[in-house]
Formats: structure tokens, C-alpha cells, sequence
């Protein structure tokens, strides 16, 4: 394992960078704030088929609020280039999540890069963000089914759907005892975790479901605003998932997957609303400067001050 990262400090609370740790990607970004992209253009040269890195990356480039046209500029110099498609497409779906752009010229944009560079999951990943949030399940489901058929571990598309399916209403049918079976978010992160290989962090998304679920019935009044006073977390099979994906981690840990402090985030709230600060503690100390608004923020909170006071209760034990 390598060396622990120095925790975050009052003065680093603001250090809330969808980068987290890649320093190549965080480089790129400001050049192409700046205009420069050519910086971009040999990072995603040179991240090649690692497509949850890639995924990554260009979801966070495309986030740089004048992506678009510094990206216009590139395709006027390579009018063929797949990887400037495939980030202006992204780009396009950031701006019409903010109501920026019209959905459909996004859409087109995540086709039309699609076709340029057909094994990519990553035009299929801009549409999945774009009708997690706007389009019908049936819509969330096909694009979700395109970035699986590319790579069928990606570690974004699983998070994506995993947060839409928390938000359906449950209509199970009730057992005998007037009791409903379990949300289909919950079975479909197991089943998830299960098929996957056993080095993969899909074994994660158990302990993500229970977070996402939480998200919505606390959004809803159906559960307590403080996510800790959620009696969830300590039914048999929340115990159950979070002592497994903690095992997991603790063997199979990924110091080199990209979106690796998205998982222990939300595993380090789930032990943290759940009173297992001991392992809480640890996960801290592996995640250091690199806290994500999600799930601290759940369902309405301020996500340093969330993430800082479960830091500190879990770290005094």
C-alpha cells in the first residue's frame, strides 16, 4: 500500500476536486481553461482503453465551464478526431444538465461520437448522465446497457444507475405478512457485486445502494435528516453488505482505479452512519484530502461539515 494521505485540514475543506487524484487530469484542465488544448488532447492520447480512466477524465474536462467552444476550436483543427467528439459531446450534456443546452443536441452529439469511435463506452457514458436526469427508464436503460456491453464492469455507469433506480417507487408485491420484499436498487448492487470478478470495486455498490436509497426516502420525509439516526443501517443486510465490502477492501483494495475515493467515501459514510468508527477511522485515513460532496451532502447537508465531523468522531477513537 502506499503511503497514507495527509488528512484534510480546516483550511482544506474546500478541496472538494472532482479530480481527486489524478494530477495529469487536474493539469489538463487548467490548460484547457486557458485554451490550450493540446494538453487535453495528449492526455486522452495517452490514457488509450483504460476506459474507467477515460470515463473519468473527460467527464471531469467536460465539467470546465468553456469546454465546449476551447473544444469547437480543436475539431476545426481535427475534424476527425474521435476523442475531441467524444468530449465536446460531454460537454454539450454538462451544459444541458445546467439548462444550458437543449437535451437533444446533446443526445446527437453522444451518437455521433459513439459512431466515430464504436468500442468507447464513453459517448454512451455522456448519454447515461444525461437521461439519468432527463430522459425514461427505458432510455437510462439502453444507454446503460451500451456502456455495459463495451465494459461491462464500468465503474461510473454502475453508480449512474444505481442512483436511478434508488429514485423508483417501490411496488414490489407484499409477502404474507404485509411486509414488502426488498428495493430493486439493493438487488440489483448484489447482484452487481456478485457477477462481477473478485478484484473488481462493483463489490462497492451494495454499501452505494444504501446510501442512494437513504438519499431519496430522506428527501422524501421517509427517513431521518440525520443519516446516522437511519435504523437501516443496522438491519441484517445492510450489516451484511457493509462488513463484505469493507472485507473487500481490505484485500482488494485499488490504489490505481480512478474514481477509488468515490467508493471509499461512501463506504466511510455507511460505517460512519452504521457506528462502526474503527473501521469508519481507517477509511479516513486512506481517503486524506480526497473527500467528494457525495454521500455527505445526503440529503441536503453541507458536505464539509458532514465529512468533517464524521472525520473527527470516527479519528478519536
Amino acid at each position: 500500500m502506499p503511503p497514507l494521505l495527509p488528512l484534510l485540514t480546516p483550511q482544506d475543506t474546500d478541496a472538494f476536486d472532482d479530480a481527486l487524484d489524478d494530477a495529469e487530469l487536474a493539469a489538463a484542465r487548467t490548460a484547457l481553461a486557458q485554451g490550450r488544448w493540446q494538453a487535453v488532447r495528449s492526455l486522452l492520447l495517452h490514457t488509450g482503453d483504460d476506459w474507467d480512466r477515460r470515463g473519468h477524465r473527460v467527464t471531469v474536462l467536460a465539467r470546465e465551464p468553456h469546454a465546449a467552444p476551447w473544444v469547437h476550436g480543436w475539431l476545426r483543427a481535427e475534424p476527425a478526431s474521435a476523442d475531441a467528439a467524444t468530449l465536446l459531446a460531454l460537454a454539450l450534456v454538462q451544459r444541458a444538465l445546467r439548462g444550458d443546452e437543449a437535451p437533444d443536441r446533446a443526445r446527437e452529439a453522444c451518437r455521433a461520437a459513439a459512431a466515430l469511435t464504436p468500442a468507447d463506452p464513453t459517448p454512451w457514458l455522456g448519454l447515461l448522465r444525461l437521461e439519468r436526469t432527463m430522459g425514461p427508464h427505458r432510455q437510462v436503460l439502453r444507454a446503460f446497457a451500451e456502456v455495459r456491453g463495451r465494459h461491462p464492469e464500468h465503474h461510473h455507469a454502475h453508480h449512474l444507475l444505481t442512483a436511478r433506480l434508488a429514485e423508483r417507487r417501490q411496488d414490489q408485491p407484499r409477502g404474507a405478512h404485509g411486509a414488502r420484499g426488498a428495493h430493486e436498487v439493493y438487488d440489483f448492487a448484489e447482484r452487481c457485486a456478485a457477477e462481477a470478478p473478485a478484484d473488481s470495486p462493483l463489490a462497492v455498490l451494495p454499501a452505494v445502494a444504501l446510501a442512494e436509497r437513504y438519499r431519496v426516502l430522506a428527501a422524501a420525509g421517509l427517513a431521518p435528516a440525520d443519516p446516522a439516526t437511519w435504523g437501516h443501517w443496522y438491519r441484517a443486510r445492510a450489516r451484511r453488505v457493509l462488513e463484505a465490502a469493507f472485507d473487500w477492501w481490505l484485500e482488494w483494495e485499488h490504489d490505481d482505479h480512478p474514481r477509488r475515493h468515490v467508493d471509499l467515501n461512501h463506504l466511510a459514510f455507511a460505517m460512519s452512519c452504521a457506528g462502526r468508527p474503527a473501521e469508519a477511522a481507517a477509511l479516513f485515513r486512506r481517503i486524506g484530502r480526497h473527500a467528494t460532496p457525495a454521500p455527505w451532502s445526503y440529503p441536503h447537508r453541507d458536505p464539509r461539515e458532514a465529512f468533517g465531523r464524521a472525520r473527527a468522531h470516527a479519528l478519536a477513537f
